[in-house]
């Protein structure tokens, strides 16, 4: 997107310099990467990161500040996943955002998704580190250049995550808890998190309770870093030795009900310019005549599980009155391709992460994602070259 940085990374690109970067990943991650990674790293405009950048908080913002939204969001919370002692904001932040062109040829973000559930903070910092050093970036584009944001580097970085989720614990009293975590995708993830923090991985049918404490192998667990999934939990219908409803002696690294509160459930009540049209499929009285023009989304699913971009009518018709409230209709935005690559003009999706500190979110890094299907995830891009996950770099100093 910074087309004369594109123009040079594209020139000095050789097919075994991606040979090279893939063994390289896989090497600082510890295990292979089962999903696609692109040729290409992103080099952004600061200008439109700094842009959504500040659209994410705003539009946290507008929830903070909205005590409706607060009430009426202690629904979106399922009665058997109602964590006691919620933190009054959340610890994590994702803001999604897609492209679109306006008429005089200016690039706007769109708003896709918004989470309050941690991402893939170790995995990315390693892989922006494969790209850097396997292309040598600097090199070849002449500039000075960082995925980081918010001025951090890799070692304030590294502190800021360690102090997010390790806080003051010993790291050995640190789990991060997910389901099967060593058959998941994002293990790489997980096994960087636990090099850099030295914390400790753990499937949640691990983890036992005793008296109000939670135990790993006899150790006590202090403060947890959640990475379950809620709905796999319930579609795999994993058995546990503890209820999250219980009235736990540990922290949460990322309080579970913000899994829930700031999500899919959040998008009809944002009223700001990178928001499109949303609305709970239960509060659409009457259909839209051209449904091609909207995405429908299950309100609690990861991955793109069961979105449908310009559903029929007929399919929004055979969704139970009693289920209408799981989903939200949003107006389709035409998101333009504006990464140039040898196979054609391909998408980007961007992800704004943050962690809050010091009662602030502090943008910290990126989450790139690129395609040329319907959607970004890997079912839409089968077959492809240049597409699949990659990092985000801008100019600096």
């Amino acid at each position: 997107m910074i087309p004369e940085l594109r123009k040079r990374f594209n020139a000095h690109w050789r097919p075994e310099l991606y040979s090279r970067f893939l063994r390289r990943a896989n090497e600082a991650v510890g295990t292979p990467i089962e999903f696609r990674l692109n040729e290409t790293p992103v080099f952004l405009p600061r200008p439109l990161l700094d842009k959504m950048i500040r659209y994410g908080i705003e539009l946290y913002e507008q929830l903070a500040n909205n005590y409706e939204y607060r009430r009426v969001s202690d629904a979106a919370v399922p009665s058997n996943f109602y964590v006691p002692n919620e933190d009054r904001h959340p610890l994590f932040m994702q803001v999604d955002f897609g492209l679109i062109q306006q008429s005089d040829g200016t690039l706007q973000p769109r708003l896709v998704e918004i989470q309050g559930f941690p991402s893939v903070y170790g995995f990315q910092a390693a892989i922006a580190d494969a790209y850097a050093e396997t292309y040598g970036l600097e090199e070849i584009t002449g500039c000075r250049l960082t995925p980081f944001l918010g001025g951090l580097e890799h070692n304030s970085y590294r502190a800021l995550l360690s102090k997010a989720i390790v806080g003051n614990h010993a790291p050995e009293n640190v789990v991060l808890l997910e389901i099967d975590p060593y058959s998941q995708k994002t293990l790489p993830d997980f096994l960087v998190t636990q090099r850099w923090l030295g914390i400790r991985i753990a499937c949640i049918s691990q983890v036992e309770k005793r008296g109000r404490k939670l135990f790993l192998d006899d150790i006590p667990i202090e403060r947890m870093y959640n990475r379950v999934i809620f709905d796999e939990l319930v579609r795999r219908d994993i058995e546990y030795k503890f209820a999250f409803t219980d009235d736990l002696d540990v922290e949460w690294a990322g309080h579970p009900n913000w899994f829930f509160r700031l999500s899919k459930f959040s998008l009809p009540w944002f009223h700001h310019p990178s928001v499109p049209e949303t609305r709970f499929l239960s509060d659409v009285r009457d259909l839209p005549d051209h449904p091609d023009d909207y995405v429908l989304k299950p309100l609690y699913s990861f991955a793109g599980l069961g979105v449908k971009i310009g559903p029929t009518k007929q399919e929004l018709e055979e969704i139970p009155a009693s289920e209408r409230h799981s989903f939200v209709l949003q107006r389709r935005m035409e998101f333009v391709p504006t990464l140039e690559t040898p196979m054609g003009m391909t998408k980007v999706e961007v992800r704004i992460m943050y962690i809050r500190d010091d009662d602030l979110f502090k943008p910290v890094t990126t989450v790139i994602r690129t395609g040329r299907g319907k959607m970004m995830g890997v079912d839409f891009n089968k077959n492809l070259d240049w597409v699949g996950a990659s990092a985000g770099f801008s100019v600096t100093g």
